[in-house]
């Protein structure tokens, strides 16, 4: 009987014991692997993992931080130069978290580039690029942890806004000075200043109906294209499919448009004004009828042709629409 309670207490103090050392090991393990990352972080804003480390760090457990992770193809041959343009802000939204005064362990940023860790994109089934996932501090990331790129843009401010929706931490993003556009408005102004000057005599040019209404076009097709949502929203120029490297200038969805579009549809909008313009002259100028019949139908050309161009932009982004003309 002696033995047997003697058995019974031994086997309680080894059970009882199992689980203190258990959770010593995963707070040894934890602490360390927050004490690397943290490490990396002090001399990069931007921890750049292989297929080892993202294993190791990010795929195994413990872990009670989140990492966000921009998926990428940096490389020259690769040819992605919205991959480029997205690390750009990428770089100022972590280095503004870096330098932030409620820096905490709480979440990490970190890149795998193509070259690097292409086994880590064979892991996780990706191909395109660039791609942000957010890898929180609990569970598998959920559909909405992968950020909606062609949707909302890589613009720094809209990755922090997504980044404090799935992480609640929030991120006041901190741009370094930019002189390029103060530069160009004091050339700008400069250049009109030193025109009104050589021309004090004669100003008769500021009273021009045609260079008012030039310049009042030029605004409206600008503003009509869509330059102030590119503004807001920082599109990629365009799009490279990575597996057939074909290039969209022209966003499938109704809910995004690419840059490029943008200059397509300014370009499109521009010749049909200039046709519009052609007609009306034609109707009133005092040419002869030869040059005005010349008029007339690079008028109606541009119309025609242009328009129909529109339309078959609009077709490709309003799935479903039913008018189409010329062009199907």
């Amino acid at each position: 009987m002696f033995y047997k309670l003697l058995i019974v207490v031994f086997l309680a103090v080894c059970l009882h014991g199992t689980p203190s050392d258990g959770q010593k090991k995963k707070e040894t393990l934890l602490s360390e692997k927050v004490s690397q990352m943290m490490e990396w972080t002090s001399k990069r804003a931007v921890i750049r993992l292989n297929g080892e480390k993202f294993r190791r760090l990010i795929r195994a457990p413990p872990r009670n931080y989140s990492v966000v992770i921009m998926f990428t193809a940096l490389q020259a041959q690769r040819q992605c130069a919205v991959c480029k343009q997205a690390d750009e802000e990428y770089q100022i939204l972590a280095n503004s978290w870096r330098y932030s005064s409620a820096f905490t362990n709480r979440i990490f940023f970190a890149m795998v580039d193509f070259d690097e860790g292409s086994d880590v994109f064979q892991m996780l089934n990706m191909n395109s690029a660039p791609t942000f996932i957010n890898f929180p501090a609990k569970g598998k990331p959920k559909r909405a942890d992968t950020y909606e790129l062609q949707v909302r843009g890589f613009a720094a401010e809209q990755l922090a806004r997504w980044v404090a929706d799935r992480t609640d931490v929030h991120i006041r993003v901190i741009r370094p000075p930019s002189y390029a556009g103060p530069l160009m408005l004091g050339l700008l102004l400069a250049f009109i200043g030193s025109l009104a000057y050589l021309r004090r005599n004669n100003l008769e040019f500021l009273f021009n109906k045609n260079v008012w209404a030039f310049s009042a076009l030029c605004f409206v097709l600008i503003m009509t294209s869509g330059q102030m949502w590119n503004h807001i929203r920082g599109p990629p120029y365009a799009h490279k499919n990575p597996n057939t490297g074909q290039v969209s200038y022209i966003h499938g969805s109704s809910q995004a448009q690419f840059v490029a579009e943008t200059h397509i549809v300014l370009l499109f909008n521009a010749a049909v004004t200039l046709g519009m313009v052609l007609l009306h002259e034609a109707a009133t100028s005092d040419l002869d009828v030869g040059k005005r019949k010349i008029m007339c139908m690079a008028g109606i050309g541009l119309v025609v042709l242009f328009f129909s161009w529109l339309l078959s932009v609009f077709r490709a982004k309003y799935h479903g629409y039913p008018y189409s003309f010329l062009f199907g």
